[in-house]
This record gives C-alpha cells, sequence and structure tokens, in this order.
C-alpha cells in the first residue's frame, strides 16, 4: 500500500482524536497510568496541528496513525536524570497513537522512521522521546528502533524513561 507520513489539518481532528481514544484505552487495559489523566485531548490535538507539529500517517485518505513532531521545544528535557547523547538541535516525538484495526503491524516503527527522514532533511540529526514507565509496548519500539534509554524526565509531576536517537549525516 502507498503511505504518507505528512502535517495534519484542522479538519482531520475528529479522526486523529478517534485513535487516540483507543490508544488511552489501551494504555488502561494494559494497567498504565499514561494518558489516563484528561490528556492528551482534543485541545492539545488542535494546538499540535494550529502550530504545524500534528502529523499524520495516511494509508490513500485514511489516517491510521497520529504524532506530534516538535523541533527544541521540550522544556522537560532540559532537566534530564541522566544525560543525553548529543546537545545539538533536536526533533521530539510525542503523542505516538496507531488506529485499533492497524496495531502491530510496525505502522509506530514506520512513524519513527518518518521523522528521522523529516529530522534529515531539516538538517537535525538527533530525535528524542520518551514513554511512561509502565508502557512497555513503546519501550520496545525505541529500543527495537535504535534509541537509547538517557535517563529519567518528568512531565506534569511524574517521571518519564527518556530516550534518544542520533542519526548518521548523509
Amino acid at each position: 500500500m502507498n503511505y504518507h507520513f505528512r502535517k495534519a489539518e484542522l479538519s482531520e481532528i475528529a479522526s486523529i482524536w478517534a485513535i487516540l481514544q483507543q490508544a488511552i484505552q489501551r494504555r488502561k487495559e494494559d494497567g498504565s497510568t499514561q494518558w489516563q489523566d484528561g490528556y492528551p485531548n482534543p485541545e492539545v490535538v488542535q494546538k499540535d496541528i494550529e502550530k504545524g507539529e500534528g502529523f499524520v500517517l495516511v494509508e490513500g485518505a485514511k489516517i491510521i496513525g497520529y504524532s506530534a513532531v516538535l523541533i527544541n521545544d521540550e522544556p522537560a528535557y532540559e532537566k534530564i536524570e541522566g544525560n543525553w547523547l548529543t546537545n545539538d538541535d533536536f526533533i521530539v516525538v510525542h503523542r505516538v497513537a496507531i488506529s485499533e484495526k492497524y496495531l502491530g503491524k510496525g505502522f509506530a516503527k514506520m512513524i519513527l522512521k518518518r521523522i528521522e527522514d523529516f529530522a534529515v532533511c531539516n538538517n537535525i540529526y538527533s530525535i528524542k522521546a520518551d514513554t511512561n514507565f509502565d508502557n512497555i509496548a513503546m519501550m520496545k519500539i525505541f529500543e527495537s528502533s535504535g534509541y537509547t534509554y538517557c535517563g529519567e524526565v518528568y512531565f506534569r509531576g511524574s517521571s518519564r524513561k527518556a530516550y534518544e536517537k542520533v542519526l548518521v549525516k548523509q
């Protein structure tokens, strides 16, 4: 099939929110505390899109995944308990979610790969991300995608595992 990773549009908030709600429910069913406090929500998605940071993975016209992609913009990453691999410009990955019907087929990894391509196109060679300590699935995706565990960062009062992947300059 033909997959594209592109900036999301405001008209797509409902579709994106439906995917995020599925992910929120999956986290809950897995016994995770991640995303169980009203975040993310449709307003967060709208802000992502308005700032040009919301991205969708589409199959034809169908949205199958979502992620926020930020450049050098995560204040929580300034205070890491541990050490980042680099101190240069970086891409931040937040809110990765895949539609229920497309789970287990490698689409989260595909989003990460597309974000790597986006980074290199912008001459940025570091990608940083974090996840909850109890989000085993995302930790496995980061580790199998070449990310290195760097320490802990804090969001809204809770500790999260922080990862970085350094990309090779072409």
